[in-house]
């Protein structure tokens, strides 16, 4: 937007004087959603003989390509209206123009998309356990109006704060700490800008994808029998879990209290039903660590005989 205005500085300072003597510093390009308001960063430099000039006779106007859209000492104008936030006996020009309409853009875009903030790091892939730290950078072109960032709800601490660029432009920071949880895996976390306007609010968000992984959890041995199960008949049991990455193997243990008992491996078991098997856990191993299920006990029946006659 800067690059198609410009400023000239009008009063004692520049009368008499060549544009040469003259020169105006501010951003190439401020980003910012229609009927938003933008402060310029602006410096300007002059040779040293004007020095003595700049007093309280001095004042700003800004145009585009000639045509008149802020003057400091009427700064209610037809066509705009903002306000000389800088001091120019200290060669600050920086103003804020309200209600920017797209006609004052060197450049058309959509006049309903704000500013879209940045992601750092664009992308997420921790284990659990780890610390995380994003930052979330929404410029902020106007400083009476900054961003409003929100986070994903419940996400953990924030910290937000204004930044300055070399071109003197603001950015709003806001940076978010939390410890990386398995329930943040595949979680969408997003981060919110909301852009006053002069019509209310438009609003830009980024979002990442968490990649979190973490050991077996919630691992359960299921006994594939409605009941009492028939000592020597043939028993399925089913082990499982939610891990990332995937399972790579489960195995199976008797446990006496005391020791625990290889017996076997696999997602399902197929064992003799017997007082001895029993009580049963299963482990479900990935590449983080191990997952271990409660202690089952099968309800085995022993096989009824029919006395002599």
């Amino acid at each position: 937007m800067a690059a198609a205005l410009t400023l000239l500085l009008i009063g004692s300072l520049l009368q008499g004087s060549q544009s040469k003597d003259f020169k105006a510093v501010l951003p190439q390009t401020i980003e910012v959603p229609t009927g938003s308001c933008v402060t310029i960063p602006c410096s300007f430099k002059i040779e040293d003989k004007h020095k003595s000039n700049l007093d309280d006779t001095c004042g700003a106007k800004w145009f585009r390509d000639g045509t008149l859209v802020f003057n400091s000492k009427d700064p209610q104008t037809p066509s705009n209206n903002g306000e000389l936030t800088g001091n120019l006996r200290k060669k600050d020009c920086t103003t804020t123009l309200n209600n920017i309409q797209p006609a004052k853009f060197k450049w058309t875009f959509s006049p309903d998309d704000p500013p879209r903030p940045t992601l750092t790091p664009s992308a997420l892939k921790v284990e659990e356990g780890a610390s995380v730290s994003l930052r979330c950078s929404a410029p902020a072109p106007c400083l009476s109006h900054p961003p409003n960032v929100t986070w994903t709800k419940g996400l953990g601490d924030i910290v937000e704060t204004l930044q300055e660029n070399e071109d003197r432009s603001k950015v709003l920071t806001s940076n978010v700490t939390f410890t990386a949880s398995h329930k943040h895996h595949g979680e969408t976390i997003s981060c919110k800008a909301s852009y006053h306007k002069q019509n209310g609010s438009a609003e830009s968000a980024v979002s990442l994808t968490a990649d979190v992984s973490y050991s077996p959890k919630v691992t359960t041995l299921l006994v594939c029998s409605s009941g009492p199960v028939p000592e020597g008949s043939n028993v399925s049991l089913t082990c499982s879990s939610t891990a990332n990455p995937a399972v790579k193997n489960y195995t199976w243990y008797r446990d006496d209290g005391a020791n625990e008992t290889f017996i076997g491996t696999g997602h399902v078991l197929t064992i003799k039903a017997s007082r001895e098997v029993s009580p049963l856990l299963c482990k479900a191993h990935n590449d983080v660590g191990v997952g271990r299920s409660n202690i089952t006990h099968i309800d085995v029946h022993g096989l009824y005989h029919a006395p002599n006659r």
